[in-house]
């Protein structure tokens, strides 16, 4: 149960966000809301990460939604096993579900913080939950699967 209560978290957590930064018209994509170590603003990416494939947002879409359904398959087998991968596939899952959602009813990703860094080009890479949850799920099932596979 608690491995679905991560999925539907990250997944309800990140989608109200998105709707509530999408709902402020008047937000500056560039110069955004400072919030301590963060920036807060809206930014809609048709690609993937970094904006890879946004000249393609349909295939960029099937391709997040295929990927998409082998984590669903990946995540239901998990929670027949007695594996400890199911808290990552949980996170990753969520994400995806998240950022696929966005991809299908708006055509695009509403991403929406930044690090305030002095470097301008990093301070210009801008995620949202979504894409922190699959990052920390993926990490999350590589350690796991490092760990197991020691001698």
């Amino acid at each position: 149960m608690k491995y679905w209560m991560m999925f539907i978290g990250v997944f309800g957590l990140d989608t109200a966000i998105k709707n509530h930064i999408e709902e402020k018209e008047d937000w500056d994509k560039e110069a955004g809301r400072q919030s301590g170590p963060l920036l807060i603003r809206k930014s809609h990416n048709s690609g993937m990460a970094m904006n890879l494939g946004d000249k393609y947002p349909n295939i960029t879409a099937l391709l997040s939604l295929l990927i998409t359904a082998v984590l669903t398959f990946s995540f239901l087998i998990s929670l027949k096993s007695k594996g400890k991968l199911r808290a990552g596939l949980s996170l990753l899952l969520g994400g995806a579900f998240s950022n696929t959602y966005d991809r299908l009813r708006r055509n695009y990703v509403v991403d929406y913080v930044s690090f305030n860094v002095p470097v301008k080009r990093l301070r210009n890479v801008v995620f949202n939950i979504g894409d922190f949850a699959i990052f920390l799920g993926a990490l999350m099932i590589i350690f796991k699967q490092a760990t197991e596979n020691q001698y």
